[in-house]
């Protein structure tokens, strides 16, 4: 039970990996909330305590738009974390969306 409490998911789109392509905003959030109802009915999670990380290519230009979604709770950051300026500006606006 208390194993329950300590679940991070990471979701990214088939289609997105490896590609650079980002999910909508709203196709995102769409996949986010699925999860999330989906864990807490079928697997006894309380969905309100979930960590759910969007990972498919978040960037300076998507990712105060991604985290501004109530069903993402940060990003899974891969290629823009190789660019500090990249990864700082990420940085920032996670800061500021919590």
């Amino acid at each position: 039970e208390s194993d329950k409490k300590n679940l991070i998911i990471a979701y990214e789109p088939v289609w997105a990996i490896g590609t650079g392509k980002t999910a909508s905003a709203e196709q995102a959030e769409k996949a986010h909330s699925f999860i999330r109802t989906h864990l807490g009915e079928n697997m006894g999670y309380d969905g309100e305590q979930l960590i759910i990380l969007y990972g498919g290519s978040v960037k300076p230009s998507n990712v105060e738009e991604l985290l501004s979604c109530p069903n993402i709770d940060g990003g899974l950051v891969g290629g823009a974390s190789l660019k500090p300026a990249d990864y700082s500006s990420l940085c920032r606006a996670a800061a500021k969306q919590s």
